[in-house]
This record gives structure tokens, sequence and C-alpha cells, in this order.
């Protein structure tokens, strides 16, 4: 197989197809054009490649309507308010937020078109490289029912997520066939999904620092986990040691390990530096190298402000958008390390100097730029708190993610040599170990056993200093599930489990938190969109849509 920077090289003959994903096709499942070009290992592993690379634009918080947006602005932690003259957007980010979207939102049928059109990425290559001859392809046959295992996992992930939004959805396995595919019942999607990953995951390597950024046993574990995790949720039926099991399986080193033998990092920053690809905890992600490729991780333009740049030293702004929603940031103790490393709140200071504030561009125009924690118009002396009212400081901000620095600077004498080359983390160790104690409480009706404990004490204790821990570890007692739950949220924030965990634990439409107030049942799922229902009729609605 292959290393991250072959990986790259393979995708340089479909690049241009890669920066192509913001045009989207009306019907996505019955629209790829299958490319004939396998004669050699270098054009098998071009189209083995190609769904990862748009899996980018709809699986990460990309700029773009995927699964990442409404997985997480529909939760009760990160927001996109209207700052200003900026960030209204025809009130999609409220409606998001408020749990008021319509069946005509052009951000679900996008979603629904990027993931259908990622699974048409898969059936091609499954479909052409099925139905020739190995040799002729320049491939051993052990390598061609390798990619095709591959291929099939990669296309259930993208089920599993089309599955946890949309519920009840086609299945297609063939490019155009059928044209018009029928909704199958969430369950029978389910079954499809668990049926694949079974018949696959003996096919496909180990994880391996050669496999960096594909699917392996590992990854293929994980979304067992996931599955089984979400089952009660998905088909009425629980499956908690099914999750356990599969968790066991990557927590064990059973299915390889991304730099060795699979573990916890030390720390809570290796997982998420421009040498990601170095932590022994990924399980799964989406590579950028942009040394190579020239690929930018996308998401600075979800978080990043107008003149972000100046605050740590590299060479990209944002939209000034995706903000912590009020009260999220003070859920995580004073002196947990996550609350001072993944966050940016306060005053800004240039990065090159690291004592000249940062001024503001909009409301504090050449002011210093301060993120507070409320989304209100403090230049007006307002105290109205909600998705309306907000000012271009408005709330606490991403930092989980750096990119790295282009200029020197008090913390970083010299330029990153990596910059701007973040992996995205799909599955972490850490969200296993979380798995596998939300199934042992669960199996025990709630309460805490001494290895739930110990699971979650082992991830969390990284964000504390040696002799402050103690007083923050967790107990038998403590760890209830109400706990386990903001456990849950402060571990994993940005990473797009939020709308999934509140559903699971069935606070998704009950809850209250900031402006939002509880909504209708119906909206644990999404209605699947008015577009594709005009162009197939053979698409069921969602009840209460």
């Amino acid at each position: 197989m292959i290393k991250k920077s072959i990986l790259y090289t393979g995708l340089v003959a479909v690049l241009s197809l890669a920066n192509g994903c913001t045009k989207l096709d009306e019907n996505a499942y019955d629209k790829i054009v299958a490319d004939n070009f396998y004669n050699n290992e270098t054009e098998v592993l071009s189209a083995v490649l190609r769904p990862y690379t748009h899996a980018g634009a709809w699986a990460t918080p990309a700029g773009q309507d995927g699964w990442w947006r409404p997985a997480e602005l529909a939760a009760d932690q990160l927001a996109w308010p209207t700052k200003g003259r900026h960030g209204e957007d025809g009130g999609k980010w409220k409606r998001l937020h408020y749990h008021t979207w319509t069946v005509d939102e052009s951000g679900l049928n996008n979603a629904w078109n990027l993931m259908y059109w990622g699974m048409g990425l898969c059936n091609d290559p499954i479909g052409n490289i099925e139905k020739r001859d190995a040799t002729a392809m320049g491939i051993a046959e052990g390598n061609k029912q390798a990619y095709l295992a591959e291929l099939r996992l990669f296309r259930a992930f993208h089920y599993l997520k089309l599955m946890d939004m949309f519920g009840n959805i086609p299945v297609v396995t063939q490019v155009g066939t059928p044209t018009k595919p029928e909704t199958l019942p969430r369950k029978e999607v389910f079954n499809f999904i668990e049926k694949e990953i079974k018949e696959n995951i003996d096919k496909v390597p180990a994880l391996a620092k050669n496999m960096t950024g594909r699917m392996t046993k590992a990854g293929a574990y994980a979304m067992l986990v996931e599955l089984y995790l979400n089952a009660e949720v998905y088909t009425g039926e629980a499956r908690w040691d099914d999750c356990i099991a599969a968790a066991n399986q990557l927590i064990s080193g059973a299915a390889g390990g991304q730099n060795g033998a699979m573990a916890l990092d030390n720390n809570i920053t290796d997982q998420y530096k421009t040498t990601n690809d170095l932590s022994k905890e990924v399980i799964f992600s989406l590579v950028r190298d942009y040394q190579i490729a020239q690929t930018e991780p996308p998401f600075p333009g979800e978080f990043y402000h107008f003149k972000q740049r100046a605050i740590y030293g590299g060479g990209r702004d944002g939209n000034n958008g995706i903000v912590l929603i009020p009260g999220v940031f003070t859920t995580y103790d004073a002196d947990d390390e996550r609350k001072t490393g993944w966050f940016l709140a306060g005053p800004m200071v240039q990065f090159k100097d690291g004592k000249t504030p940062v001024t503001g561009s909009e409301e504090y125009l050449d002011k210093p730029l301060v993120f507070v924690d409320n989304i209100q118009r403090n230049s007006k002396g307002s105290t109205v708190s909600n998705m309306s009212e907000g000012e271009e400081n408005s709330g606490v901000r991403f930092n989980k993610y750096k990119l790295g620095n282009t200029e020197p600077g008090p913390t970083a004498p010299a330029a990153d040599p990596k910059y701007n080359s973040n992996d995205w983390n799909i599955y972490r160790l850490s969200w296993i170990y979380f798995a596998k104690a939300e199934a042992i409480m669960r199996k025990s009706g709630g309460s805490a056993t001494a290895e739930a404990v110990e699971l979650i004490n082992t991830v969390k204790k990284r964000a504390y200093k040696t002799d402050s821990w103690a007083s923050h570890a967790y107990t038998a007692s403590s760890l209830t599930m109400d706990e386990l739950l903001a456990e849950r949220g402060r571990e994993f924030i940005f990473e797009g489990f939020r709308r999934n965990d509140l559903i699971r634990f069935g606070k998704f439409t009950s809850g209250t938190w900031w402006d939002h107030t509880p909504s209708a049942a119906n909206r644990n799922l999404f209605p699947i969109p008015q577009q594709q229902r005009d162009l197939n009729e053979n698409l069921k609605q969602n009840p209460g849509y």
C-alpha cells in the first residue's frame, strides 16, 4: 500500500476533479461518469483514492453544506449567529439552531448531493475494478480484492452518515441502477451497512503508517462501534455487547495503529497539530499535505475571524462564522488545559510580538478585538442575546486544530515546516474509550462500573496537571449518564458527534440551551430534501414533514 505522501502523488491525475466538489449534480446517485482508464496500478489507485478527496467536502467543516454542519450547528455547543452585517445567509444557520428547517432547505439538499456523489465515487471504481482482470490492470489479484473491500467499506461510511441524518434512504450499489431508487426503512439500511463492514473487514490491511488516511481494519471497527453505539436509535434494538466487542479490537491493538501500536497520545495536542499524522491515537482521518499537494485544510473559513492571520501568524483568514454557544466555555474547569488550548477567548494579540492588540474591522474597527463569551451587541450597550444579535467579536472561538505559523513570533521562532497540513480526524481512540464506557454503563442501567470510570478518566486526565488531577477524577458515583454526556461534549467538541450524542441521550429535541427551546420529536431526523423527491417520486418523506 502507500504512504501519505504517495497518496497525494497518486491523486495528481484527479486533483482537478477534487477541486470541483462545489458543482453538484441534481440526482447524484445516478449521474457519476465512469472513467475507463484502469490500465495500470497508478490509474487504479487514483480511482480508489478519489472518494477520499471528495469526503473532505462533506465530512469536515469545509465551507460546504455537507454532513458536518447539521451535525454540529443543530446541537447545543456551536452556532453561526448573525454578527452585525455578516452571517445572516438567508436565515439558514438560525433554522438549524432553532430546528425550524424545512423540506426545501438548499443546505440539506446539498448535503444529500455531496454524500450520494461520494457514494457514487465508490460505486464507479467498484464496478470497473470488479469486471476487469487483475493482470490487465497491472496489479495482483490480492490487491484487486483489497481495493474492492476498501471501497466497499468507505461506501458503508457514506451510508452510515446518510442514515444518521435522513433515516430512511435509498441504497444504491451500481452506478445508474436503478435510476430512481426507493427509500428503504432505516433498519434495512443498518443491516446493509453492518453486512458490508463484516464481509470486508478482513480483506483490508490493518492500520499502519502506509495506510494513513485510508479505510483499514481499524476504520472498519470504528464504524462498527458507531453503528452499534447508536443501534437502539437506528433500529429499536440495543447492541451494547457488540459495541464493546468492536471497541476491544481497537483498544487491544488487534486492528493495527497509525504509528506503531495504537494508544492514546500523552497529551491533548498531538491529535490536531500539523504533524498529527504522527499521532498514535488517530484511527481514521482525511489527510492534507500542503507541502506536497497544495491542498489546504478547509476549516479556517468556518471558524476564523476576518483578521485571524495576525492572531496565529499564518496566511489565512476566515468568514468569522462558527462560535461557541454562550456558556459552553464555562463548562470547562479553569485548570482544564482543553479550555486554554482548544479555544480563543479574551483579548487577541498579534503573533509576531505577543503583545500588540489585534484590532477589529467591523463594530470594533481600529479597536482591540476581544472574543467574549456572549452573543449580544455590547458596543450598543444591549443585553439582548439571540442568533440575530451578534457582533464581530461575539463568541469564544475554535483553536483545537492549529495551522502552524508562517512568520516567527515569541512562541515559535521559526516558521512551521508543515504549515497548513493538518489531517482532520474522523475517529480517535479516545472516542472508542468513551463509546465502550457508555455501552458498559447502559448495560448496567446507567450506573458507572470501575471499568467505565477508568476508561473516561484515562482520557480526561491528559487535560490536567498531575498535582490537580485528583480533584477532577470521576468516581462511580460522580460519573452519571448526564455527566458522561457533558464530558463527551467537552472532549469531542468540533468533531461532528454532538447531534448524534444528544439524540442517543434523548435530549436533542427535548433539551433547552441558550435561546433554543424544545422542538418536535420528528426533528431527530432531517427531511428528505424536496428537490430530491421532485426528481424521484419513489422517495418517501420522513414522518412529520
